[in-house]
C-alpha cells in the first residue's frame, strides 16, 4: 500500500510540473500596459489582426475558399491602371499578374497598338514589370499585319509606371504615418 501511495504522489508531482511548465510557456505573465489595450472588443480584434496576432491550428476549419486578393493595396498595380486610363482594357487579371489593353489608335491612322503589362513581382523595382507592345497595320478590312515593337516606348511606359507607383507608395506610407503616428517599439527609446 505504501508503494501505491508513493506512485500516486510521484504522478501528481509530474502532472503539477508539466502543468506549470505549460502555463509558463504560454506567456501568461507577459507585462502589458492597460493604456495601450482598447476596451472595446471590436477595436481589440482589429488591433490584433493588424499586429498579426491570432490563433490557428494548421488548416483546421479551412474549407479551401476565402483566398481573396485585393489589387487596391498594390501600388504597382494601381499605378499601371492609372497610367493606362487612356486605353480600353481587354483583360485585367490581378491573380494572373497581367493587364492587356484592347487595340486602340488615334482616329486618323490605320495603325493600332495593344499594350500588355506582365507583373513579375509586387516590389517596385526596374525588373518588376514587363511591357510588351504590339502594332497592327491594316491596309484593308481583312488584310492586317501584327508585329511586336521593342523600342524606347516600352521603357518610357515602364519608367512612368514605376515613378507613379513610388509616388503612390510614399503617399500611402505618409497617410498611415499621419493616422497612426510614429511607431515606437515597446521598451526601446531611440
Amino acid at each position: 500500500m505504501l508503494k501505491t501511495l508513493n506512485f500516486k504522489n510521484i504522478i501528481s508531482i509530474l502532472i503539477l510540473i508539466t502543468f506549470s511548465l505549460t502555463i509558463n510557456s504560454c506567456g501568461i505573465y507577459r507585462k502589458t500596459d492597460s493604456r495601450t489595450i482598447p476596451t472595446n472588443a471590436d477595436e481589440r480584434i482589429a488591433k490584433n489582426v493588424k499586429e498579426g496576432k491570432g490563433f490557428k491550428i494548421g488548416n483546421l476549419g479551412n474549407r479551401g475558399s476565402g483566398d481573396f486578393q485585393f489589387a487596391s493595396s498594390n501600388p504597382l498595380w494601381r499605378a499601371s491602371l492609372e497610367k493606362l486610363n487612356f486605353a480600353p482594357l481587354n483583360n485585367v487579371d490581378y491573380a494572373g499578374g497581367i493587364i492587356v489593353t484592347d487595340w486602340f489608335s488615334n482616329e486618323t491612322s490605320n495603325e493600332e497598338i495593344k499594350i500588355t503589362i506582365r507583373f513579375l513581382t509586387n516590389e517596385i523595382r526596374s525588373d518588376a514589370i514587363n511591357i510588351i507592345i504590339h502594332k497592327k497595320v491594316c491596309s484593308s478590312q481583312n488584310n492586317c499585319k501584327t508585329t511586336m515593337i521593342n523600342n524606347n516606348l516600352n521603357n518610357e511606359i515602364k519608367f512612368e509606371i514605376l515613378k507613379k507607383a513610388a509616388q503612390i507608395k510614399n503617399n500611402d506610407v505618409a497617410a498611415i504615418k499621419e493616422k497612426t503616428g510614429d511607431y515606437k517599439l515597446p521598451g526601446k527609446n531611440f
